[in-house]
């Protein structure tokens, strides 16, 4: 398992006191949340039921399926993981020869070192691309940096969205991003510019 931040060690044991599992149970389905871009996990462990699915919209089936009181457990800590991993550092950044965390194409991704985006913005809690553009989420900073063709670095400001994932463009106009956040799925065109 990747190290974690000291943030994240102590979100970890919090977590694990309050839903009443080991630390190892909650770093198991940490991954795979982180995995599944804060959207879904696949993950097994004998403390969650064995084998299992969580999905944001709500869906979550366990191995032990007749057990009402492990499945909502399940469902809650992976819903404090998500939004966990949307609002704080939670890994140590990788070293800078290493490539960031991957997932799916579009996803949300752990951090690398290889900075584009202006040093005063910290360390992102995920990074990406898709087509033409890539971007980085700094939460604590509430701001969202935005590259195009490799052009100037645009900031947004990502007002009070919890940005958990980015929605797949297939037929997009070029340079369109469309995020996901607690509020549902909009396009970085809805984010109000800073000015440089």
């Amino acid at each position: 398992m990747r190290p974690l931040t000291s943030q994240g060690e102590h979100a970890v044991e919090d977590l694990a006191r309050r839903y009443g599992v080991s630390a190892g149970a909650v770093r198991t389905l940490l991954e795979a949340v982180a995995r599944g871009n804060g959207t879904m996990a696949q993950f097994s462990h004998p403390e969650l039921g064995g084998s299992g699915q969580w999905m944001a919209s709500g869906m979550t089936m366990i191995g032990d399926m007749f057990n009402a009181s492990l499945q909502a457990t399940v469902s809650g800590l992976a819903a404090d993981l998500a939004r966990l991993l949307a609002t704080t550092q939670v890994y140590a950044p990788a070293p800078a020869s290493s490539s960031a965390f991957g997932g799916q194409p579009g996803g949300l991704h752990q951090a690398n070192a290889s900075a584009w985006w202006p040093a005063d913005l910290g360390t992102p809690s995920s990074i990406g691309s898709q087509n033409d553009s890539r971007y980085a989420v700094f939460p604590a900073a509430r701001r969202l940096a935005v590259q195009r063709d490799n052009g100037p670095v645009w900031i947004h400001d990502t007002l009070d969205h919890v940005i958990t994932g980015v929605q797949q463009q297939q037929n997009a106009a070029p340079g369109t991003l469309s995020f996901t956040s607690q509020h549902g799925t909009f396009t970085v065109a809805r984010l109000p510019l800073i000015p440089s």
